[in-house]
Parts: C-alpha cells; structure tokens; sequence
C-alpha cells in the first residue's frame, strides 16, 4: 500500500466549472531521485561512452557501476522526475500539494518518501519490487550535465493501483508526458480524477510514442495542456506556433505552447495571451525549465489570477532554474521569486 493517510471514497459532486476555482494539485510521474555528481574530469564520459549533454537510460547493472567510478566524488541527492520537479516548486511557491508515484523497498525510496513530506507534499507512494528509479547526472567542469538514468520502480506504477480515494480533496490532476509508454496508468488516472470532479493538466512531454492514443486521451479527458514549440507542432501537425496553438485549444479549456526565447503563447475561450521570458542572469542548464514553467502557471491559477499573470509567474520560475545546475534552489533564489511573484500578484510586473 502507498505510504499515505487513508481518505474516504470521493463522491461526483455536480459542479458548475465557471464556479470551481482550483486549490490544491495533485501530480502524477515517474519517482526518481536525482544524484548530482560534480566531475574533476570528463574520463567517465568516455570510460563508459557515454556523449556529453546527452540523456541515457540503462539498466540497473550499469547505473550501478558508473555509480561506483564516481565514488568519493562530491555529490548530492535531490527529488526528480518531471512532475517530481512541478509539484515540488509549487509547494516552494506556497501551493498544497501531493504527488502518486512508486519507488523501491530501499534506502533511496525511503529519501524520496521523506523529501516529500519535509516540503509539505502529501506522499501517494507505493512501493515496488525493483529499485527505486535513479538518476545519475554526472555534471562536468564546465556544468554540462550527462544523465545516466534507470527509472525501476517507477515503472511498475500501474493503472489497477489508481483509486478514487486518491483524489479526495484535491482539484486538478497534473501529469507528466514521460508516463505516455504506460497509455493504460494515463486514462485510469485521467478518467478517475475527472469522475471526482478534477481538472487534468497534462504536459507533452515525449507525446509522440504513441501521438495517436495521446490525442483521444487530450480530447476526451484532458482540462489544461502544456506544448514546447516542437511538440506542439507535432501534435497538431501545424507549423506556425499561433495555428498549433489554435488547434490544441479547441481539444481542451485551457492551452499553452512555449516558444522558447519568444516566451509563451496561452489560449483559454476567445482568450489569446502573448507572454515573454524573464531574462536569465546566466543561462546555465535548461534541465527542469518546463517542469518550473507549468509549475509557476498553476500556482497562479490555484491563485486565481490571470492568464497573463500566471504566464509571467511560469517565465520567473522558468528563467530561474536555468541558472542553476539542477532544479535545486537556495533559499535566497526562492526568496528573490517570492519577491517578483508577490509583484505579479500586485500586477506591478508583467511581461
């Protein structure tokens, strides 16, 4: 059983949707927790040919030795996983949250259970046979990082373990894209989170393994859709960002296509918003940068506030983790977000 406080069944309650503001997230994703490893040398990299800046998944024999030729290097362990990284920045952002995810019956499981619960995340974990999914980012002098990933556990999160109780007082179910592979834990998820009366968010993400059975998925199920540009384009087979943009709109409520340095386009109704990017004192890893985005926008929804504002709070979480090697923040970044957010809030800065 998930480590987490039993919940009364939920009940369908008839709600009118202009009525139903959002309050409280819950996601759903692969559960890894991130390893970091500052590198002397690149020697590794070509040891176990691996290319630099790229993102590999292997098996656990493998993580495990290059692990292994690291040791005594400086490191540290932090919560992963895409949605792992959106539900974690919104409770930074004072947002109540939980996440469903499974791990391991190991050490590294039990980090990932506590990490959530120090942050105020309420954890839906479930444990499995294999180890807890893992991933090792070897980062070089220079702060490139190479991924060594193998998600275990998470993959053994299915749909027979998705009730409704889950649900319970929550109003919006977010969900990663890397869950796509398991087309089956995507559809209970949705279609059990929409009968207790939620909202669904889902990112693109790595949409295009299975496009096809995605868009039925979106259509049929899905509230609020986040797309980088090239997903976007793919997903609606339309080139121009405004077009794909247009298309994704009228499957959901709610639509966002990121255009990269050209900031966001978002839709909702007859509603279209341009949004720009706050520009970043260094441009360091764009690692987590969607996942900090839609984390910023739903914190702004779950306050209520307008496209335009939830856009920019998306942008100042955004250009913040790119700053950074990681998706770990100090305390003194956090602050300087709460600072700029508190202004978006007072629409005193708006891009």
């Amino acid at each position: 059983p998930p480590a987490r406080r039993e919940r009364p069944q939920c009940k369908r309650i008839q709600q009118k949707p202009e009525h139903k503001r959002m309050k409280r997230v819950i996601g759903i994703g692969n559960a890894l927790t991130d390893m970091l490893v500052n590198l002397k040398t690149d020697s590794v990299l070509g040891r176990f040919k691996l290319a630099k800046g790229s993102m590999s998944l292997v098996d656990t024999r493998l993580q495990t030795e290059i692990s292994k030729s690291v040791a005594g290097l400086p490191y540290s362990l932090s919560l992963g996983g895409s949605a792992g990284n959106t539900i974690r920045a919104m409770a930074q952002l004072g947002c109540s949250v939980g996440f469903i995810g499974k791990v391991g019956p190991d050490t590294t499981g039990d980090f990932f259970v506590q990490a959530l619960d120090n942050l105020g995340i309420e954890p839906i974990i479930f444990r499995g046979r294999e180890r807890s999914g893992k991933c090792v980012s070897l980062i070089s002098a220079d702060g490139e990082r190479t991924m060594v990933t193998h998600l275990g556990a998470a993959l053994e999160l299915s749909a027979g373990e998705i009730e409704p109780s889950i649900f319970e007082g929550y109003d919006c179910l977010y969900v990663e894209g890397y869950l796509v592979q398991n087309h089956d834990l995507i559809l209970k998820a949705a279609r059990t989170a929409k009968k207790c009366g939620l909202k669904v968010a889902i990112d693109l993400a790595s949409f295009n393994i299975v496009a096809e059975n995605l868009r039925g998925l979106v259509s049929e199920h899905v509230d609020i859709v986040f797309a980088n540009e090239d997903e976007a384009k793919t997903f609606t087979c339309e080139a121009e960002p405004l077009n794909a943009l247009q298309a994704i709109s009228q499957m959901c409520e709610l639509a966002v296509v990121k255009i990269g340095t050209k900031g966001a386009l978002i839709k909702q109704g007859e509603e279209v918003v341009h949004v720009g990017i706050m520009a970043a004192a260094k441009r360091v890893d764009t690692t987590g940068a969607g996942d900090f985005y839609a984390a910023g926008f739903l914190a702004g929804l779950c306050d209520g506030l307008s496209l335009r504002q939830c856009g920019t709070i998306g942008a100042i979480t955004a250009g913040k983790v790119i700053e950074v090697v990681g998706t770990t923040f100090g305390e003194e970044a956090w602050a300087d977000i709460h600072r700029l957010v508190n202004k978006v809030k007072n629409e005193k800065y708006l891009f």
